[in-house]
């Protein structure tokens, strides 16, 4: 395959199931990924390629190997224009065109004080000769005027270059491509989804201790308000920290994107709907995880329809908050911001609803018909209202 083909030409063969990580951190090393990023550009096919300083940050060892990648990638019958600084005289070497008219580079001297030296006016009054006046005077000059004209003229019954559609596959294709990667991002991204589900099982018990058979107290009005209360309390838990958890997920996986939109590999649409699909069933696993252990310390009446109206809104209400960090990311310019405006939502959000918990004000209607105190949030409110009206309303049947 192609793929393999540009793999083994910029030397990448053996890491192909490497993951890529984050620079600094994990995964590939700094001189790995630039050659990555020279092979991602090749799946392309391009004729000519123009790099800027591809061995910038790079040791001498680091610097060579991806210089014999560049090399390969002449050796195809592409043309790469490249810049470079203060090359070894090894790398200096593989350049095709340099500076003539000019001295030659001694043995072990610093090719990058040489090209300083010889490039100066006073070396051009030593000469006696304009290196520009050289140039333009020279067969190379005439040669490139040449291809340039001839590269400029359209041949007999050529026509201009077109494409039907923006991107090379259809809207469908692309939903598929960006739903597997997504997968085997997730998939290999084990300390988010693993450590989600380990986090999830561990409130579970706790809030299940915590809470213990409280379902089945329901003498008075205040047990009812308290079962209330724990099934609250815990989907309000494990919501918030979905939300906070996916944000440097998002972050991460959106710098791929822009660049992987920018080389025009597929819109923002199929992307958007992988990053959602992608994460409902996790969020059902960890729903029917968290769930069943929350339904069974709690004690709640186990019966059909009642559990299943149970996991239903808490299912949901996990889906929410998780896109709901996913969207301010998305919002945002990183992360640590989205962090502060989710944790000011939540924060706001968690105190008008514990008032709209109460019996006698708040959210609930009066006796007069008319709203309380917090009418003003009522169109937010009504997200969540639903959840807690069928939540009490379960609460309250536990009773009969």
């Amino acid at each position: 395959m192609f793929v393999e083909e540009v793999a083994e030409l910029v030397e990448l063969l053996p890491l192909r199931g490497a993951l890529v990580g984050l620079p600094g951190v994990d995964g590939l090393s700094t001189e790995q990924r630039k050659r990555l990023t020279i092979a991602v550009e090749l799946v392309a096919n391009p004729s000519i390629i123009f790099m800027d300083e591809p061995t910038s940050g790079l040791d001498a060892r680091a610097a060579a190997i991806v210089m014999r990648t560049v090399r390969n990638t002449v050796d195809t019958g592409r043309t790469v224009v490249c810049t470079i600084h203060q090359p070894s005289i090894d790398i200096f070497e593989t350049f095709d065109e340099g500076v003539r008219g000019v001295k030659k580079i001694k043995d072990s001297y610093n090719p990058a004080t040489w090209m300083l030296e010889v490039t100066t006016l006073a070396q051009e009054d030593i000469l006696g000769c304009n290196f520009a006046e050289v140039y333009r005077n020279s067969d190379l000059y005439r040669k490139n005027k040449n291809l340039v004209s001839e590269l400029s003229t359209p041949r007999p019954g050529s026509k201009d270059l077109y494409f039907p559609t923006q991107y090379s596959q259809s809207f469908i294709i692309q939903c598929m491509a960006c739903l597997w990667k997504q997968h085997k991002s997730y998939w290999r991204n084990p300390s988010y989804t693993a450590t989600r589900i380990f986090f999830t099982t561990l409130i579970g018990f706790v809030f299940g201790t915590i809470f213990l058979s409280l379902g089945k107290k329901v003498g008075k009005r205040q047990d009812l308000f308290d079962a209330l209360g724990s099934m609250y309390a815990a989907v309000l838990l494990i919501g918030v920290q979905n939300g906070l958890t996916v944000q440097p997920i998002v972050e991460v996986e959106r710098t791929v994107f822009y660049r992987e939109k920018a080389a025009g590999m597929y819109s923002a649409l199929p992307y958007a709907f992988a990053q959602v699909v992608i994460e409902i069933p996790h969020i059902f696993l960890q729903t029917v995880v968290y769930g069943l252990i929350i339904y069974t310390l709690i004690g709640f009446d186990w019966t059909v329809q009642k559990f299943f109206w149970y996991m239903f809104f808490m299912y949901f209400t996990f889906m929410y908050f998780t896109f709901y960090g996913m969207m301010l990311v998305a919002m945002t310019p990183n992360s640590d911001i989205a962090a502060l405006a989710s944790t000011a939502c939540y924060a706001i959000w968690n105190i008008f609803l514990l008032a709209s918990l109460s019996p006698d004000q708040g959210y609930q209607y009066g006796g007069d018909g008319t709203r309380g105190h917090a009418q003003w949030l009522g169109h937010y409110m009504d997200l969540w209202l639903p959840n807690l009206e069928t939540l009490q309303m379960l609460s309250w049947k536990m009773g009969k």
